[in-house]
């Protein structure tokens, strides 16, 4: 089909066979894997594309219309990438074969292919795998370039922080979209596992398919694990099933609901910028006599490096040395290690501003580090509320929200103060048996367990939150509305 070594191709599908497959082949052919997410809109999608002048798109045949307005997007100089269709049993099931050419389909690709291929290795360990999209959680999104070798010790690093043994089975609850489903398409295959394949996501029926299967090995976000701890049809695993949760801190209250069904959550910290988990909260066994609320609120901390990053640190922004051991003076989170990414696809500007001349890459994340040489992540930097001069960590107030028996999710963010400058604004949605509770329950439900500065202002029930299409709470959307609500009006509270 023309592809050369270096072009990209892009693949816009669900976790589907073929795209667990595409992991593989379309680095042995020499060329760039960028995986879209599939939840994206026909214009983000035309953006993408246009920026990363992808030369093929293999796409679910589900996800057809939404690639054809994507291309009709594309400005006339643009020429189209050529489109090869992913079909499965779901799709298959409501077209008959004369629907389509099977010339332009995933399989017949296959049936066209040569057995006796030689792979493309690549002429160096640096040279660029893969091209995934950062999900526009605080800013646009940013192309994100990982090397041959940075993803390989991932993959390792990984597997061996989380203790992966040989052939486990894997169900599919993390997006392989979503930074390559953290480098485990690679990890699966290296140590000879069976992989779910898992179209959407369904509390219900992941319960099915662990027992069905006899699943033993889960990723997911923080989200995952709350709709699953809250599914009505829930009932205790009969056998204990490893899920490894990475992104925003989970709440203490949500790792307590979903052990107590049969989870063993393990908790890391990684980024697009990282293709993995890098931290990790290296557990020990003196933990395990603490009451059950100390040990998911020791779980929720980030953790050490893995073994695969070389040093991780957390730096004052003003001094730019490390800040004190004492799990409260805050700072930004840096790292340094070979899985660091590459840099920003044609975005020099931004690759230096991440990656400076002192080795560091900065996150951006605020955090803490704590006696024992444990990093917590408190905050994103842009996201860190400053009320009366005093710092509020929105995490730490959302991880209160949490535990309340009727809040299903909630997100903090600042609103404008005319005398504190910000307060603390928080948005929740209730779960469905709940529905009279107000705005004054909420905060002095918080008054009794935070500081006052820190107890939220205002409440907003919202039926739902905002979300990426990583399934992140969208801040800047809150936080907007928040800014549009004008200047707090509860002074009197505090």
């Amino acid at each position: 089909m023309g592809i050369q070594r270096g072009d990209v191709i892009s693949v816009l599908s669900p976790n589907l066979p073929a795209m667990y497959e595409l992991h593989f082949a379309v680095p042995m052919s020499g060329a760039i894997l960028n995986t879209i997410n599939t939840r994206l809109d026909a214009h983000a999608l035309s953006v993408i594309l246009r920026h990363n002048e992808s030369k093929l798109v293999f796409v679910d045949f589900l996800s057809r219309s939404l690639i054809l307005e994507a291309f009709s997007l594309l400005p006339s100089e643009n020429k189209s990438p050529s489109l090869i269709f992913i079909m499965d049993d779901e799709v298959n099931s409501t077209l008959t074969a004369d629907c389509i050419d099977l010339d332009f389909t995933y399989e017949g690709l296959i049936n066209k292919g040569d057995p006796d291929f030689k792979w493309v290795r690549p002429n160096r360990e640096l040279d660029p795998m893969v091209l995934n999209y950062t999900s526009g959680t605080t800013s646009s999104p940013k192309g994100v370039v990982h090397s041959h070798r940075g993803l390989f010790i991932t993959t390792l690093d990984s597997l061996m922080d989380w203790c992966v043994p040989k052939q486990p089975v894997f169900l599919w609850t993390l997006a392989m979209f979503h930074s390559n489903g953290w480098s485990f398409p690679w990890g699966m295959a290296a140590v000879g596992g069976t992989n779910i394949c898992l179209r959407k996501f369904d509390a219900a029926s992941v319960y099915g398919l662990i027992c069905q299967h006899s699943v033993t090995h889960m990723c997911g976000a923080p989200v995952v694990l709350n709709m699953l701890a809250n599914n009505p049809s829930k009932e205790p695993l009969s056998d204990q099933v490893q899920i490894l949760t990475a992104g925003a801190p989970p709440p203490a209250t949500v790792l307590f609901r979903i052990e107590s069904l049969g989870f063993i959550v393990s908790h890391g910290y990684g980024l697009t910028e990282t293709a993995g988990c890098v931290v990790s909260c290296a557990w020990k066994h003196e933990w395990d006599k603490f009451p059950a609320t100390e040990r998911a609120r020791l779980k929720a901390r980030q953790g050490v490096r893995t073994i695969g990053m070389t040093e991780i640190d957390v730096l004052d922004p003003d001094s730019g040395l490390s800040v004190k051991r004492d799990g409260s003076s805050t700072g930004e989170i840096v790292l340094r290690g070979a899985s660091i990414l590459l840099g920003y696809f044609k975005d020099l500007e931004g690759t230096e501003k991440s990656l400076k001349t002192d080795g560091w890459f900065y996150t951006g994340d605020v955090g803490v580090m704590h006696p024992d040489g444990y990093i917590e992540i408190k905050d994103r930097s842009k996201d860190v509320i400053i009320s009366g001069g005093e710092n509020i960590s929105s995490v730490e107030v959302e991880s209160v929200l949490y535990s309340h028996p009727a809040i299903n999710e909630a997100a903090v963010v600042a609103r404008p103060d005319k005398f504190w400058g910000e307060t603390p604004c928080a948005f929740v949605s209730l779960k469905s048996k709940f529905n009279s509770l107000s705005e004054n329950d909420i905060i002095e439900f918080c008054r009794e367990k935070l500081p006052h500065y820190m107890v939220p202002k205002t409440v907003i029930f919202e039926e739902f939150l905002p979300k990426t299409t990583t399934g992140k709470i969208q801040k800047f959307k809150l936080k907007s509305k928040a800014k549009n609500l004008g200047l707090s009006r509860v002074e009197s509270r505090l």
